[in-house]
């Protein structure tokens, strides 16, 4: 019997209980499969192996079970003259990162010795956009399904390879798919029956795009319609879309500069849109589902959580909102009845899912940027030095331990992997858990 989770059908012959294909997992919930996953570390406890990867990325990795997948960027940077020279176009922020050229990289691990299997040019470009210093040219997560593995890099380009093989089955990237990002990009893909599908937001065009998964070729490609400021500036966005069920129809749920859109992933056709009532742009939380609801930040200039109620009508209307402690960059996490969201600067709220009524409030050491995971009944919060304080859900504050690696800069989510954590810093990838 099939059966239908955030609008993910999962078949047990399919896809295993360990595998993670996607960021935050096979329903992009952030839940970690049953397993006897660490609570503590540092650098040199509970490390069963380490890795330093080439080059620079934000991505999180994904695996089947048997093959890990990461991807990451070979950066050549630009001289000062030229540096000068291009950044007289910029009308964003200044704090960038600026290359003569960029090398884009798909990475397998074996996953018990960490070791690299093969390393893969998937794209070569000269002069690339800046990219923001916080942000990486490898921060869109790879999907990983059925022996393939799907790679989105924003504007330089998708591809297919075989994740046996190593072998690239497709590449696109054409000039239809390109924007400018501004700060680089962040959009990972998802998979719906044949198609991949993910965001192009950028500063000049904002649209929603399906390829043909078996050809790369483009499916459809939607223009965003919602009327948005007339700066650029605020018009771009980095949110990964997901797959919900909504009354007997499934809806693709995507949040963009200004508006949330729900479209029918066949054929993109726009069958709801709904303006956030308040600045939102450059959104980069990625919403989650739970209680016939959508939970999702309207992240910067005026960060909010909204939870909009779909359960038998048409088109959402808003339930609740949460003014304070929003997040502008990770994802809020559902644990029973439970909303738990950490805002950029630490603070963490929970409130309850349903009314939105505040359970506390208190504030984690550290800024955050990777979105959260609930594994072993506890929940872990990594902030962008790598220190991951675990919790365990409840009416307060309780903290089980704090664990930190070598303060490398650390932005990609949690994947747990056979009773471990995978975890991703710019440069290294540690396999956490007891030897």
């Amino acid at each position: 019997m099939k059966k239908l989770i955030s609008g993910v059908i999962l078949f047990p012959f399919l896809l295993c209980a360990q595998d993670w294909p996607q960021w935050r997992g096979p329903n992009a919930s952030g839940h970690a499969p049953n397993g006897n996953y660490p609570v503590n570390w540092t650098s040199q406890e509970n490390i069963i192996w380490k890795k330093t990867l080439p080059g620079r990325g934000h991505s999180s990795p994904v695996h089947d079970g048997d093959n890990i997948w990461v991807t990451t960027a070979l950066e050549t940077p630009a001289s000062e003259e030229e540096k000068k020279e291009r950044l007289k176009k910029n009308k964003g922020l200044p704090t960038v990162t600026v290359l003569s050229k960029l090398s884009l990289h798909a990475l397998k691990i074996n996953p018990v010795s960490g070791k690299i299997l093969k390393n893969i040019e998937i794209f070569e470009k000269k002069q690339p956009q800046w990219v923001h210093k916080l942000n990486s040219y490898a921060s869109p997560s790879p999907y990983l399904q059925d022996g393939k593995l799907f790679l989105h890099f924003g504007a330089y380009g998708n591809a297919c390879i075989d994740s046996e093989s190593g072998d690239i089955i497709w590449k696109n990237d054409e000039k239809k798919l390109w924007i400018m990002h501004e700060n680089g990009p962040g959009s990972s893909p998802i998979l719906w029956k044949n198609l991949m599908i993910f965001h192009l937001d950028g500063s000049d065009r904002q649209s929603i795009v399906a390829l043909h998964k078996d050809s790369g070729k483009i499916a459809w490609q939607t223009t965003r319609s919602g009327e948005m400021r007339e700066n650029p500036q605020l018009q771009k966005s980095y949110s990964t879309p997901i797959i919900e069920e909504f009354n007997g129809k499934t809806v693709l749920i995507s949040c963009a500069a200004d508006w949330v859109y729900g479209y029918n992933p066949k054929n993109g056709e726009e069958l709801w849109k709904i303006k956030y009532g308040i600045l939102g742009f450059s959104n980069v939380a990625r919403p989650v589902v739970g209680h016939g609801m959508i939970y999702l930040s309207t992240c910067f200039s005026k960060a909010e959580i909204h939870a909009y109620q779909y359960e038998g009508i048409a088109t959402p209307k808003l339930a609740w909102k949460m003014t304070k402690g929003a997040p502008k960059m990770p994802s809020p996490i559902l644990v029973g009845e439970q909303l738990y969201v950490v805002n950029d600067g630490g603070i963490l709220s929970v409130v309850n899912a349903k009314t939105g009524e505040l359970n506390w409030r208190e504030r984690l050491d550290g800024e955050f940027s990777a979105s959260p995971t609930y594994a072993n009944g506890l929940l872990y919060f990594s902030d962008q030095a790598g220190k991951t304080t675990v919790i365990k859900p409840g009416n307060s504050l309780n903290i089980i331990s704090e664990n930190e690696l070598d303060g490398s800069p650390h932005m990609a989510s949690f994947a747990p992997y056979k009773s471990s954590f995978l975890i991703r810093t710019d440069n290294t990838l540690y396999r956490v858990g007891e030897k």
